[in-house]
């Protein structure tokens, strides 16, 4: 069966996968420690969302540093189970556990806007 042309999740995971296979093959260790893992997963959101201070967040995209981790938590499990209007949210989110979305709302909720 195919994908539609706009279905891109199935090659969220293949990627994730290979960066990890890729990096234990190469002797980069995948984090052990949680907070090291839920950074991981955080730095991902850099490249829409501003979380690392500097340069502007860009036009209709939100910080999302300082924001109350339930607050963060309750609209990224939105995201995934496709209940809030996005562009790529709905297929990022859904390639994390909910255990792993918590984390990353975590982390990202105790940095400084």
């Amino acid at each position: 069966m195919s994908r539609p042309a706009g279905d891109w999740s199935g090659r969220f995971g293949v990627r994730v996968l290979t960066l990890m296979l890729g990096s234990a093959a190469l002797g980069i260790p995948v984090h052990a420690d949680p907070l090291a893992q839920a950074r991981a997963w955080a730095a991902a959101c850099t490249g829409c969302h501003n979380v690392a201070g500097g340069a502007e967040v860009p036009a209709g995209m939100k910080a999302l540093t300082g924001i109350d981790r339930d607050q963060l938590l309750d609209r990224l499990l939105h995201f995934k189970a496709g209940q809030l209007p996005a562009t790529v949210m709905q297929q990022l989110t859904r390639g994390y556990e909910d255990a792993e979305l918590r984390a990353i709302a975590d982390h990202l909720s105790r940095q400084q806007p």
